[in-house]
Protein backbone atom coordinates (compact mmCIF):
# COMPACT_ATOMS: atom_id res chain seq x y z
CA UNK A 1 0.00 0.00 0.00
CA UNK A 2 1.55 3.16 -1.09
CA UNK A 3 0.16 6.16 1.18
CA UNK A 4 0.45 9.86 0.66
CA UNK A 5 -0.04 9.09 -3.48
CA UNK A 6 -2.67 10.03 -6.27
CA UNK A 7 -4.71 11.93 -3.92
CA UNK A 8 -5.65 14.97 -5.24
CA UNK A 9 -3.48 14.76 -8.51
CA UNK A 10 -0.24 15.02 -5.99
CA UNK A 11 2.44 12.52 -5.88
CA UNK A 12 1.75 10.49 -9.05
CA UNK A 13 2.43 7.11 -8.67
CA UNK A 14 1.13 4.94 -11.92
CA UNK A 15 -0.08 1.32 -10.19
CA UNK A 16 1.27 -0.56 -13.78
CA UNK A 17 4.67 1.45 -13.15
CA UNK A 18 4.50 -0.11 -9.80
CA UNK A 19 3.75 -3.46 -10.96
CA UNK A 20 6.35 -3.69 -13.49
CA UNK A 21 8.94 -2.52 -11.08
CA UNK A 22 7.86 -5.42 -8.11
CA UNK A 23 8.06 -7.75 -11.71
CA UNK A 24 11.48 -6.47 -12.43
CA UNK A 25 13.12 -7.03 -9.45
CA UNK A 26 12.07 -10.46 -9.46
CA UNK A 27 8.68 -10.90 -7.70
CA UNK A 28 6.20 -12.95 -8.82
CA UNK A 29 2.31 -12.79 -8.74
CA UNK A 30 2.54 -9.38 -8.43
CA UNK A 31 -1.31 -7.75 -8.45
CA UNK A 32 -2.20 -3.96 -7.14
CA UNK A 33 -5.75 -2.56 -5.83
CA UNK A 34 -7.63 0.56 -6.39
CA UNK A 35 -5.11 3.67 -7.30
CA UNK A 36 -3.59 4.09 -3.46
CA UNK A 37 -0.45 1.80 -3.91
CA UNK A 38 -2.32 -1.81 -2.25
CA UNK A 39 0.21 -4.50 -3.51
CA UNK A 40 0.44 -8.07 -3.25
CA UNK A 41 3.21 -9.92 -4.59
CA UNK A 42 5.21 -13.52 -3.82
CA UNK A 43 8.51 -12.68 -2.39
CA UNK A 44 10.23 -16.51 -2.78
CA UNK A 45 13.85 -15.23 -0.45
CA UNK A 46 13.02 -12.11 1.17
CA UNK A 47 10.53 -11.34 4.09
CA UNK A 48 9.78 -9.03 6.90
CA UNK A 49 12.06 -5.82 7.73
CA UNK A 50 14.86 -7.33 5.00
CA UNK A 51 12.31 -7.10 2.21
CA UNK A 52 11.29 -3.54 3.84
CA UNK A 53 14.04 -2.08 3.35
CA UNK A 54 15.21 -3.55 0.00
CA UNK A 55 12.03 -2.39 -1.69
CA UNK A 56 12.78 1.00 -0.14
CA UNK A 57 16.06 0.94 -1.80
CA UNK A 58 14.98 0.25 -4.98
CA UNK A 59 12.46 2.50 -5.04
CA UNK A 60 14.11 5.02 -4.03
CA UNK A 61 16.67 4.45 -7.28
CA UNK A 62 13.56 4.31 -9.52
CA UNK A 63 11.06 6.87 -8.68
CA UNK A 64 13.76 9.45 -7.25
CA UNK A 65 11.35 9.65 -3.77
CA UNK A 66 11.73 7.85 -0.85
CA UNK A 67 8.86 5.37 0.33
CA UNK A 68 8.01 3.13 3.51
CA UNK A 69 7.10 -0.29 2.89
CA UNK A 70 5.25 -1.94 5.12
CA UNK A 71 5.11 -5.79 4.36
CA UNK A 72 3.15 -8.57 5.92
CA UNK A 73 2.72 -11.95 4.85
CA UNK A 74 -0.33 -14.06 4.01
CA UNK A 75 -0.46 -15.58 7.98
CA UNK A 76 -0.03 -12.11 9.14
CA UNK A 77 -2.66 -10.44 7.13
CA UNK A 78 -5.14 -13.46 7.84
CA UNK A 79 -4.48 -12.44 11.82
CA UNK A 80 -4.82 -8.69 11.45
CA UNK A 81 -8.60 -9.61 10.35
CA UNK A 82 -8.44 -12.58 12.55
CA UNK A 83 -7.42 -10.29 15.72
CA UNK A 84 -10.37 -7.45 14.40
CA UNK A 85 -11.29 -5.89 17.86
CA UNK A 86 -14.45 -4.13 16.66
CA UNK A 87 -15.86 -7.28 14.93
CA UNK A 88 -19.97 -5.68 15.08
CA UNK A 89 -18.87 -2.24 13.78
CA UNK A 90 -16.69 -3.64 11.02
CA UNK A 91 -19.86 -5.48 9.96
CA UNK A 92 -22.24 -2.24 9.70
CA UNK A 93 -19.88 0.19 8.86
CA UNK A 94 -16.60 -0.91 7.64
CA UNK A 95 -15.68 2.60 6.38
CA UNK A 96 -15.18 3.93 10.22
CA UNK A 97 -12.63 0.93 10.62
CA UNK A 98 -8.85 1.87 9.87
CA UNK A 99 -6.19 -0.60 10.49
CA UNK A 100 -2.56 1.43 11.18
CA UNK A 101 0.34 -0.48 9.96
CA UNK A 102 3.59 0.15 11.87
CA UNK A 103 7.17 -1.38 11.29
CA UNK A 104 7.64 -2.47 14.81
CA UNK A 105 4.77 -2.78 17.26
CA UNK A 106 3.97 0.42 19.03
CA UNK A 107 4.82 1.08 22.85
CA UNK A 108 2.53 1.41 25.60
CA UNK A 109 3.70 4.61 26.42
CA UNK A 110 2.80 5.99 22.66
CA UNK A 111 -0.48 4.33 22.68
CA UNK A 112 -1.33 6.12 26.31
CA UNK A 113 0.14 9.27 24.45
CA UNK A 114 -2.63 8.87 21.85
CA UNK A 115 -5.76 8.15 23.96
CA UNK A 116 -4.78 11.41 25.68
CA UNK A 117 -5.17 13.36 22.42
CA UNK A 118 -8.91 11.80 21.50
CA UNK A 119 -11.18 14.22 21.59
CA UNK A 120 -14.21 12.44 20.05
CA UNK A 121 -15.85 9.20 20.16
CA UNK A 122 -13.04 7.63 18.16
CA UNK A 123 -11.40 4.36 19.60
CA UNK A 124 -8.08 2.71 19.52
CA UNK A 125 -7.02 -0.67 19.95
CA UNK A 126 -3.37 -2.21 19.35
CA UNK A 127 -2.52 -5.63 18.74
CA UNK A 128 0.92 -6.20 17.61
CA UNK A 129 2.38 -3.72 15.17
CA UNK A 130 -1.77 -2.10 14.12
CA UNK A 131 -3.60 -0.42 15.85
CA UNK A 132 -7.38 -0.39 14.99
CA UNK A 133 -9.21 2.93 14.86
CA UNK A 134 -12.52 3.07 14.68
CA UNK A 135 -14.66 6.39 13.97
CA UNK A 136 -18.23 6.12 14.91
CA UNK A 137 -18.72 9.31 13.42
CA UNK A 138 -16.71 8.72 10.00
CA UNK A 139 -12.93 10.24 9.45
CA UNK A 140 -13.64 13.13 7.30
CA UNK A 141 -14.29 15.75 10.99
CA UNK A 142 -12.41 13.86 13.26
CA UNK A 143 -9.39 15.60 15.07
CA UNK A 144 -7.67 11.86 15.16
CA UNK A 145 -5.70 12.55 12.01
CA UNK A 146 -3.00 10.23 10.53
CA UNK A 147 -0.80 13.36 11.41
CA UNK A 148 -2.16 13.39 15.07
CA UNK A 149 -1.56 9.24 15.27
CA UNK A 150 2.15 9.46 13.52
CA UNK A 151 3.19 12.36 15.79
CA UNK A 152 2.08 9.77 18.97
CA UNK A 153 3.08 6.60 17.89
CA UNK A 154 5.23 7.10 14.98
CA UNK A 155 5.62 6.67 10.67
CA UNK A 156 2.27 4.42 9.52
CA UNK A 157 0.08 3.88 6.76
CA UNK A 158 -3.65 2.98 7.06
CA UNK A 159 -6.31 1.22 5.39
CA UNK A 160 -9.94 1.08 6.08
CA UNK A 161 -11.95 -2.21 6.44
CA UNK A 162 -13.45 -2.51 3.09
CA UNK A 163 -9.75 -2.16 1.61
CA UNK A 164 -8.30 -5.00 3.98
CA UNK A 165 -10.88 -7.38 3.30
CA UNK A 166 -10.08 -6.76 -0.65
CA UNK A 167 -6.69 -7.10 -0.12
CA UNK A 168 -6.97 -10.73 1.51
CA UNK A 169 -9.06 -11.53 -1.32
CA UNK A 170 -6.58 -10.46 -3.83
CA UNK A 171 -4.21 -12.68 -2.02
CA UNK A 172 -6.69 -15.39 -1.82
CA UNK A 173 -6.95 -15.76 -5.68
CA UNK A 174 -3.26 -16.52 -6.62
CA UNK A 175 -0.76 -18.34 -4.89
CA UNK A 176 -0.57 -18.79 -1.49
CA UNK A 177 2.42 -17.21 -0.48
CA UNK A 178 1.09 -13.59 -1.79
CA UNK A 179 2.54 -10.88 0.16
CA UNK A 180 0.08 -7.94 0.66
CA UNK A 181 2.42 -4.87 1.05
CA UNK A 182 1.93 -1.24 2.39
CA UNK A 183 3.86 1.08 1.13
CA UNK A 184 3.78 4.99 2.26
CA UNK A 185 5.75 7.41 0.52
CA UNK A 186 8.03 10.01 2.54
CA UNK A 187 6.80 13.42 2.08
Amino acid sequence: MLRGINVGGHRSVGMTDLRNFLTQLGFDEVRSLLQSGNLVFDSKTRTGAELERFLEAEASKKFAMEMDFFVRTPEEWKSIIRQNPFRKEAELAPAHLVVLLFKTAPSEEDVTALQAEITGPEVVRVKGRQIYALYPAGQGRSRLTNAVIERKVGRCTGRNWNTVLKLAIVAKSGSTKLTPVAVRKRI
